[in-house]
């Protein structure tokens, strides 16, 4: 791969985690369009984004931790079916044909460009005294599964599904998301391993998120939230119609 090409993903890799960094979430939907341009496989590229992912979560995580915005005991309870899903959508990744998996990762990020850019009416309803646990076991597990067939540790599903099924506190939905998202990336790599992980990728995109990821939370609130969300949702939806058109052309 050449030299200008990598230090175009790593630039793209900073400012993904920068802006990561900002709202709490790692993006790795942001990222993934590009890795794909240059990645040797979609399996193999999908298994350096989602450690890579990982790696970024670990950053972002470190304030949150520290402030005591985690809550360990739902950690526990969504942890272990999330990273039991996430090996095994990583190893069935490596069992479908590229372009299947083009097609499954571009409507994906379609979607999420679409669920970004629709008008918010309803409002976020009240934390739980108690979290569901059982919705936070069925939810861990959808979501880790599809994460580690795509390559994606899906902070972005995680976060609602804790707030609006799980009942946990907004306070402590974003250092919850991050913790569990940790334990998905190594997960998916782990079952991204049979099918080969595209090493140089994993080693470019992690060099440059992490720090990234580190100065944009320090940063967070800095930037209008509405408005980089809308531009993200953008970006979704042409990267997520550029990557279904590759596949079925």
């Amino acid at each position: 791969m050449h030299a200008l090409t990598l230090a175009a993903v790593g630039v793209w890799c900073f400012v993904v985690a920068f802006a990561g960094g900002l709202l709490g979430l790692v993006l790795g939907n942001i990222r993934l369009p590009v890795l794909l341009l240059v990645g040797s496989s979609p399996a193999a590229t999908g298994g350096a984004n989602i450690a890579v992912s990982g790696l970024a979560a670990a950053a972002g995580s470190i304030s949150h931790i520290r402030a005591g915005r985690v809550d360990w005991r739902l950690v526990a309870w969504m942890l272990p079916p999330s990273v039991a899903a996430a090996v095994g959508g990583g190893y069935a990744a490596g069992h479908l044909p590229a372009d299947t998996l083009r097609i499954v990762i571009g409507a994906t990020l379609f979607v999420f460009g679409v669920d970004l850019l629709r008008p918010r009416r309803s409002a976020l309803p009240p934390p739980r005294a108690k979290p569901n646990l059982r919705a936070a076991v069925v939810a861990g597990a959808a979501i880790g599964a599809l994460g580690g067939l795509i390559g994606l540790i899906l902070g972005t599903l995680r976060v609602p599904a804790l707030i609006r099924w799980v009942g946990e506190e907004p306070a402590r939905v974003v250092g919850t998301n991050l913790v569990v998202g940790i334990a998905v990336g190594a997960a998916g790599l782990l079952g991204h391993l049979p099918g080969g992980i595209d090493w140089t990728l994993l080693a470019v995109g992690a060099a440059a998120s992490v720090p990234g990821a580190l100065l944009g939370a320090r940063y967070t609130g800095r930037l209008s939230a509405p408005a980089l969300l809308r531009a993200i949702g953008v970006i979704l939806l042409i990267s997520g119609t550029t990557t279904i058109v590759r596949g079925i052309v």
